[in-house]
């Protein structure tokens, strides 16, 4: 018979760690907070300690306490700002259709708004195109670009999700309903992205090869949505990019290994141009 620490260790340790569905906790305090009016919409932005800034952008459906795991991490050595995407958390959206273009225009529009002539950018899933397309399009606003999960064209996208998937939308939903000044409209926002989805992002080999930020493209090694050899084309279109696959993880890895997370990520940041 397995001894009782034996069993509780198995327990908290599965054998396909990359399936687990653990999920971050409360965010710390943020040193500022507000409500931006930008593009026609409102957008919530926290900032937390000091250094260089570096703008982390939260997946599709989520919100910016997503990143309650790295936030601590990454402000012992640089100013860390979160924005909540146009509909997402504690953010407004209006009648616009919903497209990475528009959410890339809104984090430039939260740099001028802070003063900031150029940050590094942290995006995962949804927030790492949108961060592709800030790199495309603003290359001067742009130090460092950090790309996880995320995919450049829709031959990217595999089918699956599965329960990890499903334990992440019943958070995204919780949240809304916690945080959202539209608090009963969850499925509304899941509606109004599914044709972004369905459509985009399109970026072209020419344009991902204009990209000048020094650029890390990482994911998780058993990603249930995003095909590695995608992710492994997309370091190759990048000039001079430099791919992390992160052992034993999924789509989530910022939830599920966070400290292997958080340490790519900081090391990358942290390396001289």
């Amino acid at each position: 018979m397995l001894s009782a620490a034996l069993a509780v260790s198995l327990a908290v340790a599965p054998a396909e760690p990359w399936k687990s569905t653990a999920m971050p906790g409360p965010m710390p305090a943020p040193k500022s907070h507000q409500l931006l009016p930008v593009n026609g919409v409102s957008l919530y932005v926290a900032r937390y300690g000091a250094g260089d800034p570096v703008i982390l952008l939260h997946g599709g459906a989520g919100n910016s306490d997503h990143w309650a795991n790295q936030v601590p991490a990454l402000a012992s050595s640089f100013e860390v700002i979160v924005v909540d995407t146009r509909g997402h958390g504690r953010s407004t959206r209006d009648a616009r259709p919903m497209s990475y273009a528009q959410m890339a225009d809104d984090v430039v529009a939260v740099m001028d708004a802070l003063g900031l002539e150029r940050a590094a950018l942290v995006g995962w899933s949804d927030g790492g195109n949108t961060a592709l397309d800030v790199a495309v399009r603003y290359p001067k606003r742009v130090s460092k670009l950090v790309a996880y999960a995320a995919n450049y064209d829709l031959t990217g996208l595999k089918g699956g999700g599965g329960p990890t998937f499903a334990a992440y939308l019943a958070r995204c939903a919780a949240d809304h309903a916690k945080l959202s000044p539209t608090p009963k409209d969850f499925a509304g926002l899941e509606a109004a992205l599914s044709p972004m989805w369905r459509s985009q992002p399109n970026f072209t080999a020419a344009q991902l090869g204009s990209i000048t930020a020094p650029t890390l493209v990482l994911d998780g090694d058993h990603d249930e949505i995003i095909k590695q050899e995608h992710v492994k084309k997309l370091a190759t279109l990048v000039p001079h990019a430099k791919l992390v696959l992160l052992k034993d993880a999924s789509h989530f890895a910022l939830f599920q290994k966070p400290e292997a997370f958080n340490a790519a990520v900081l090391e990358f940041l942290r390396k001289a141009p």
